[in-house]
């Protein structure tokens, strides 16, 4: 057999999609086409929460009527691009004219993206997808959902536990109903219990039921993101670097 003809076998036969070192260019180019993406949203809002829930349950209501809130005072709704809250909060900003986008995974079952996305990415990697959920938005609202919903929750609160995202980044909780009996978990169990967390680790988030204490609190803590911005680069608006350095800078005290 010619050295040629060795060659060519060897490429026929070359697994491109689950070769170890294939496998990191491929990793590395999702991750450059989602710093990419995200390079061009501003003034953003992630919405997390169940793919599962119909269109008449009140939460997608409250989803979608914060999405349309939100989009009506100028700021882009971001969702995993999917069903159930995903398409509520990307109705929302869609029936309010405004920018709707979606952060896609392609998942065998659950996934697809809703009609209601403006502008999407789609990803083959469940962790660089989250990479870049983490770091889209300014703020970011979780409303009921299963498994994905709360591994979402507990690692943006540990990037603003571990100072690798700002503490002015505000976390809520929409659903007292759902999330109370969490909180009082990690109030009554972690903090007093086990002392696991600190006192302050509770004031990471907040919980309400009250779509205007939402608002109000996303514009308030964005406008605060915005002047301090301003005050150290002299702009409002985040560059790519700023978003990539975000993402990779470290951790400011102690992990708790």
């Amino acid at each position: 057999m010619s050295q040629e003809s060795s060659h060519d076998e060897v490429t026929d036969n070359f697994d491109y999609f689950s070769n170890p070192s294939w496998r990191i260019f491929r990793i590395m180019s999702e991750f450059v086409e989602g710093f990419t993406f995200l390079a061009k949203i501003q003034k953003s809002v992630t919405f997390f929460g169940s793919a599962r829930l119909p269109e008449n349950n009140r939460y997608y209501k409250m989803a979608y009527t914060l999405g349309k809130r939100l989009a009506q005072e100028g700021y882009t709704i971001v969702t995993g691009g999917g069903p159930g809250i995903m398409q509520a909060g990307n109705q929302g900003a869609f029936e309010a004219d405004g920018k709707s986008v979606g952060i896609n995974i392609q998942l065998p079952a659950e996934q697809r993206v809703n009609p209601y996305v403006k502008d999407s990415i789609s990803l083959h990697y469940f962790f660089s997808r989250k990479v870049m959920l983490d770091f889209s938005a300014e703020a970011y609202v979780f409303f009921p959902g299963g498994y994905g919903t709360m591994d979402e929750f507990f690692e943006l609160i540990t990037l603003i536990q571990t100072g690798k995202m700002s503490k002015d980044v505000p976390v809520i909780m929409m659903g007292t109903d759902f999330w109370q009996p969490l909180a009082d978990w990690m109030e009554n169990t972690m903090l007093n219990k086990l002392e696991t967390i600190s006192a302050k680790d509770l004031d990471l988030w907040t919980l309400t039921d009250d779509i205007d204490e939402a608002v109000s609190l996303i514009t308030r803590q964005v406008d605060k993101q915005e002047a301090k911005r301003v005050i150290k680069k002299g702009r409002k608006n985040k560059t790519p670097e700023d978003k990539l350095r975000e993402a990779t800078r470290p951790m400011a005290g102690t992990e708790q």
